[in-house]
């Protein structure tokens, strides 16, 4: 019996494609497990995928915290209820954004409690003579827009006005209706003027025992009042995503550690009011073991709020190769201006903002720094802060170590939301 050749051949090639059809479905089958159940072990070995499936199971909880979005809940108190004298309450933003958002509250409380007119506050960095406006930095006609029917706001002192006529006064951070009354009011009514500077006796950002009248103006003036500028915003916005175009390995999610080198030998890095007295001030390497211990994987993107690399960074990046400063993410346009003319104030905002966008926050250097950006974060659901501790097992869960202002809900920010 006779065989066509051409059945045969179209014989071969069918059982050809069979045979290929099936190793494609396999493949594929296998890479998509390899790819969505195991990031970034495409050469890896059967061993090596079993680790890195363990560091997985520990980021699904470790990226939660970002979707319970808090809504504001104080109540915009109203004008008619202060009576409106003719002084001025004027004072200065300095030290950076985390000593910002508490003095705006400080002075906006005293202001209201006076009737006074508030004036627009210039901003001071730490070097004498370095000084800028406000709008600067923040949105002035978010600010202005927000103090309507709150306190009376002016952009400058009238030209009567002479600093011999203002009277310097200090008063502490949180600063209550009593204090105003017994410390600042007879000064004021004596100088019909003052000019405040608010002064941290401690970091105190817990919430008070019981809801004050000044609370939700606090809550106003801290959490509704300051926005960055049009310029600071968008660089902001943009670092932040390019470090989300660098964590592809992980859903463009990253994490901002706020970690200074030239702090950690300061005085200031001992004692934590929020740890009891505990090691408030990590190193680079101690940072890398804790976020190793707790399950880190070595692909995750981590932002250091160190400006410029330094040399003790090594151990981190050893650990976590994908370990970025402002200015290897910064755009090349903008760094004239934002990193090289040596502005720190600038370099603080950054690094602010940052940590407050980022999936988790890690503070290495205990502070206001870190009760700020807190403060922030609860307001936007970005509830994942984990306070670095030292680990004597070879790995720990990351839930452990979530920030009593979050696991407690002891920030004064809850006081704010609901």
């Amino acid at each position: 019996m006779g065989f066509d050749l051409r059945q045969v051949v179209a014989g071969i090639l069918t059982l050809t494609m069979f045979v290929m059809l099936i190793h494609m479905i396999k493949r594929d089958h296998f890479d998509s497990v390899q790819d969505k159940t195991f990031p970034g072990t495409d050469d890896a070995t059967y061993e090596t995928v079993k680790m890195d499936a363990t560091h997985v199971t520990k980021n699904i909880g470790l990226w939660k915290g970002d979707t319970d979005e808090l809504k504001p809940c104080w109540v915009k108190p109203s004008g008619d209820e202060v009576e409106q004298t003719e002084g001025f309450v004027t004072f200065s933003l300095t030290n950076g954004p985390e000593y910002h958002i508490s003095q705006i509250a400080d002075a906006v409380i005293v202001a209201r409690s006076l009737g006074a007119t508030l004036v627009v506050p210039d901003i001071r960095g730490s070097n004498p003579g370095d000084k800028r406006n406000f709008e600067d930095i923040y949105d002035i006609g978010v600010f202005t827009k927000s103090m309507e029917g709150v306190v009376k706001v002016t952009k400058e002192l009238p030209t009567q006005v002479t600093t011999n006529k203002i009277a310097a006064v200090k008063v502490p951070n949180r600063v209550t209706e009593d204090y105003i009354a017994r410390h600042v009011e007879p000064i004021y009514r004596s100088k019909g003027n003052v000019r405040l500077a608010t002064y941290f006796p401690s970091i105190n950002m817990r919430k008070s025992g019981k809801k004050g009248d000044t609370d939700s103006i606090a809550c106003l003036a801290m959490y509704g009042s300051l926005e960055l500028q049009p310029e600071m915003h968008n660089l902001v916005d943009s670092m932040v995503e390019r470090l989300r175009t660098l964590s592809r390995k992980s859903n463009g999610q990253f994490i901002a550690v706020d970690l200074r080198v030239e702090m950690l030998n300061k005085k200031g890095c001992q004692g934590n009011d929020d740890s009891d007295g505990e090691k408030s001030c990590f190193n680079p390497q101690e940072i890398a073991m804790f976020l190793r211990k707790i399950g880190i994987d070595k692909d995750t993107t981590i932002y250091v709020t160190q400006s410029r690399w330094d040399d003790s960074l090594d151990s981190l990046k050893e650990f976590f190769p994908k370990t970025y400063t402002k200015e290897s993410i910064m755009p090349a346009d903008k760094k004239a201006k934002f990193l090289d003319s040596g502005d720190s104030e600038l370099e603080n905002v950054i690094d602010f903002y940052i940590s407050t966008e980022s999936d988790v926050f890690v503070p290495a250097i205990s502070g206001l720094l870190y009760a700020n950006v807190a403060g922030k974060r609860i307001g936007s659901g970005k509830t994942q802060i984990l306070v670095p501790s030292e680990i004597s097992d070879s790995s720990a869960s990351a839930s452990s170590f979530l920030s009593p202002y979050i696991s407690k809900k002891n920030h004064f920010a809850y006081s704010c939301y609901c």
